[in-house]
């Protein structure tokens, strides 16, 4: 069964974006670019929420930039033929890969599931992934954890009064600076 992974970056304290909405603070050095960019190459799909979806929406048409590097290249050329599912209620449509959804995370992982394919169900937005851990959908959670406190703003990990155990599967140091963390679902 394919499995489904939750990966953003988070403040030290927990946080994906600050009180402000701020996110400046999660742009990643070129270590923790390259990751990103071996770690989509196991995605099949990619599930994710308005804000990200909008803030992601840069990559369509990133390769127009002349100043843009190799590896930023390299990543849009992975990124945009990714299938996307998109959930909004707000949004009156979506570009590129993606298809937009009004309905719940949780049917849409059970029906990607039911497909075949061997690659992640990947999801990005701390809301939209709170609503599949609710569910007890997410597999293994992968945070780069960022050497900044911001305060407060939205929590990477959901807020809810339940207990999920979890085995650390991986740990990596970049440039003595930014760690992943690397959690496996114990059932």
């Amino acid at each position: 069964m394919r499995s489904v992974t939750y990966s953003m970056g988070v403040s030290l304290d927990g946080y994906i974006v600050g009180p402000d909405g701020g996110f400046d603070w999660t742009v990643p050095d070129p270590d923790v670019f390259r990751f990103w960019i071996d770690e989509i190459r196991d995605v099949d799909v990619h599930l994710m929420g308005r804000r990200l979806y909008e803030t992601m929406l840069y990559w369509e048409t990133a390769v127009q930039d002349p100043s843009l590097g190799e590896a930023e290249l390299e990543w849009a050329a992975l990124w945009n033929p990714l299938p996307k599912v998109v959930f909004s209620t707000t949004l009156p449509a979506v570009e590129g890969n993606a298809r937009l959804l009004s309905g719940g995370v949780a049917e849409e992982i059970e029906r990607l599931r039911a497909e075949p394919g061997e690659g992640e169900i990947a999801i990005g937005g701390a809301t939209l992934a709170a609503e599949a851990a609710r569910a007890g959908l997410i597999d293994e959670y992968r945070s780069i954890v960022h050497p900044v406190l911001v305060g407060g703003g939205i929590p990477y990990f959901p807020r809810d009064e339940r207990r999920v155990d979890l085995e650390l599967v991986e740990t990596r140091t970049f440039n003595s600076k930014f760690v992943l963390l690397r959690h496996r679902v114990v059932r």
